[in-house]
Parts: structure tokens; sequence; C-alpha cells
């Protein structure tokens, strides 16, 4: 079911990128969509800041207990303590020098983000995918960082 959910999320966000390609009919690394207010996706603030930072700890505070992480093709379901040293084995080989949100969606509970990480001298497309549980807290349930394929 995770990987269902997961196979189905990143279809669409891959289906709103290229509705975004086609009516704005230029992709930037660094373009933030106008129309989806701040305040909307102010969860993002700190989980993009830790990022940027390599900062595994404070950003594992917004892990749910288990999630899925998928790192450069290494993909498991795995506790929040363990999803931290995953992170942790990453920054300590790809020092992140910054983190840029490219898109930002949500729907009903959940939220996600794609952005590239500058890290080690390498451009990762990062995705975050979070879900509230009708509260306005929100946890991480799928992380996945892959590396930049380069634009033509």
């Amino acid at each position: 079911m995770n990987k269902l959910l997961h196979i189905l999320l990143t279809a669409a966000a891959l289906s709103v990128c290229l509705v975004a390609h086609s009516q704005t009919n230029s992709f930037t690394k660094t373009s933030v969509p106008r129309q989806q207010p701040q305040g909307e996706f102010s969860v993002f603030s700190s989980i993009t800041k830790y990022m940027a930072a390599g900062d595994e700890v404070s950003l594992s505070s917004w892990f749910a207990d288990n999630l899925d992480v998928t790192v450069l093709s290494t993909s498991r379901n795995c506790s929040k303590k363990q999803a931290r040293e995953i992170l942790r084995s990453f920054f300590a080989s790809n020092t992140p020098r910054s983190f840029q949100v490219t898109h930002r969606a949500s729907e009903s509970n959940k939220k996600y983000l794609i952005g590239i990480l500058n890290a080690g001298g390498e451009l990762f497309q990062v995705t975050i995918y979070a879900t509230s549980n009708g509260s306005d807290t929100y946890k991480i349930q799928q992380l996945n960082i892959s590396r930049q394929i380069a634009a033509y």
C-alpha cells in the first residue's frame, strides 16, 4: 500500500510539474509557484531550513514514527531513529550548501514539496510527503533523495 501511495503521489507531483512547465514555457530550478501562499506551506519552513543545513537531528523531529526513506536508489521503511541515521550518513558524504524549493502542493491533510539540494558538489532532487492526522501537526511520511538529472 505504501509503494502504491508513493507511486500515485509521485505521478501527481510530476503531472503538476508538467502542467506548470507547459503554462510557463520555461523551467528553472529556483522557481517557486507564485499562486500558492507561504502560510499554507509554513509546515515546510523549518524542514527546508534543516535540509539546507544538513541538520538530520532537527529534521527528524518532523518524522513520523515509521516512514519510507529513499536515498540514492536505496529504499526502506524505517523508524524515526533509523531514518535519522540514514540522513546523517548521507549528509556526512554530501555536505549541504543550499536547498531550493521548486514545487509545493497540498490536498486535504497531505502536503508535499520538491526541491533541489546542492550538496557535496552535486545536485539532488528531494521529495517530501507530509500528512496530518486531522490537527495542524504534520509529520513526514516519505523522504526521497535522488541525483538530479541534468536539464536539456
